[in-house]
């Protein structure tokens, strides 16, 4: 819980402009240009004292230092795992994220959806960055955490087990922005076993400092189809998973290749004509790199053979990188559950798109005043912190052609990965929304 005194001290730092992309707070107090510089000078590559590549930056249980699976585990440098190693070939895209042994393929569809929009990657992975001028064996990124961006500095030793990277790669053996920003998430939630499990929101709002929505598709609203477009035309960043309904169906595979317990990225929805019929069509992505659906709009189906030769070609249908197509009524008889991360004016840079206005408040239950529980404690529910909304602009283009305005509420819970390595879980939290008359 954060203190009045450090809420106070934050609020002063952002009238700064600290916290901002541009000003992004030194996680550790570690300033990336200070370190390459002494680093360049002594002529050693960095070694990061704040994050070691030792046993205990893999992780404390199943990635523990007495675990099996971390036998054999040998730090390494890029440039010794490749003659030629480069940060990003060709511009960073959705082939470059190839989930390794780590559970977090939530954090890899957010990677995945993060690379469509260059720009948005380019605040998250600084783009100057290389293996050769200037090299110092140091790297940085910038993550949104809470309301500030953090930059985080590492080394690039990774963990590696038979000459491999053991995590996070690249489809090119040569190229590393990926996995070394996967480190660095590591790095700021303490170790790499604290990134199992999780839903993409997390990471899209860590990428963007966006806010999400989520559709349970057994309930989708009749214009999902066109909230999807209209997001993705704004920047969005979207995600799905497929529900298990027992630990014995983890990363389990469906007849028709999906997988349960399994966090995907949205990479398109496009309508094209079938048999001279309109059909939407929905892209997606398998962080694994590959198990793809088999079903109808798969790759070499013969629904590809009924439509033209222009259609065919801008949707780029077959591409042996976990990508694929299928059919929007498929994708909500399949999936579970559609995640969207909306983008905040801080994020949006063009303005042809329309923008959200943004509110954020820091605040704390504080038992014996402002806790007063869920709705079953009448006599104390109204004791809650409380926030006035009101809603003034007119949407444009409204997707049901009805006047309205349309605003979202999140509500976040600091530091749930750092305690999970102490048996801890997030606390069950929540609000309610209230129509004053």
């Amino acid at each position: 819980m954060t203190s009045t005194a450090d809420r106070l001290a934050r609020q002063q730092d952002r009238e700064k402009g600290i916290g901002t992309n541009k000003k992004a707070v030194k996680f550790s107090q570690q300033d990336y240009e200070t370190l390459r510089q002494q680093c360049l000078k002594s002529g050693r590559l960095f070694e990061d004292n704040c994050f070691s590549a030792e046993p205990t930056s893999l992780g404390y249980k199943e990635l523990g230092p007495d675990s099996s699976k971390t036998k054999g585990v040998v730090w390494k440098r890029p440039k010794e795992l490749c003659s030629n190693p480069k940060f990003i070939v060709d511009g960073a895209t959705r082939t470059d994220i190839c989930q390794g042994s780590l559970g977090d393929c939530w954090l890899m569809a957010a990677i995945a959806s993060l690379t469509l929009d260059q720009q948005i990657l380019a605040r998250v992975v600084p783009q100057e960055q290389s293996f050769t001028e200037g090299y110092a064996g140091i790297f940085h990124f910038q993550i949104w955490q809470f309301g500030e961006w953090v930059d985080v500095v590492i080394d690039d030793r990774l963990p590696t087990r038979n000459g491999k990277l053991l995590f996070v790669h690249s489809a090119v053996g040569s190229e590393f922005w990926s996995a070394l920003l996967e480190k660095a998430y590591a790095k700021l939630y303490g170790s790499y076993e604290a990134l199992t499990g999780g839903l993409p929101t997390e990471g899209f709002e860590d990428f963007t400092g966006g806010i999400a929505e989520v559709y349970y598709l057994d309930k989708a609203p009749p214009t999902l189809f066109q909230i999807m477009q209209k997001a993705m035309s704004l920047g969005s960043l979207l995600g799905c998973f497929i529900i298990q309904k027992t630990s014995a169906e983890t990363e389990a595979v469906t007849p028709l290749k999906l997988v349960k317990g399994h966090a995907y990225s949205v990479t398109g929805a496009e309508e094209v004509h079938f048999q001279g019929k309109p059909v939407q069509l929905v892209r997606i992505r398998n962080p694994w790199g590959q198990v793809e659906w088999t079903g109808p709009w798969s790759d070499g189906s013969i629904e590809w053979n009924h439509i033209s030769k222009d259609e065919k070609s801008k949707l780029n249908h077959v591409a042996v990188d976990g990508e694929f197509w299928m059919s929007y009524s498929d994708f909500i008889k399949q999936f579970l559950r559609l995640e969207i991360c909306n983008l905040t004016p801080d994020a949006l840079t063009c303005d042809k798109v329309g923008h959200w206005n943004h509110y954020q408040y820091e605040g704390m239950w504080r038992k014996g005043s402002t806790a007063g529980g869920c709705r079953n404690f009448s006599a104390t529910f109204s004791s809650n912190p409380q926030f006035v909304v009101c809603l003034e602009d007119v949407d444009d283009d409204p997707l049901d052609g009805k006047d309205g305005c349309t605003f979202l509420v999140g509500l976040m819970q600091k530091d749930g990965r750092q305690q999970k390595k102490l048996g801890r879980n997030l606390e069950s939290i929540g609000f309610a929304i209230y129509k004053v008359p």
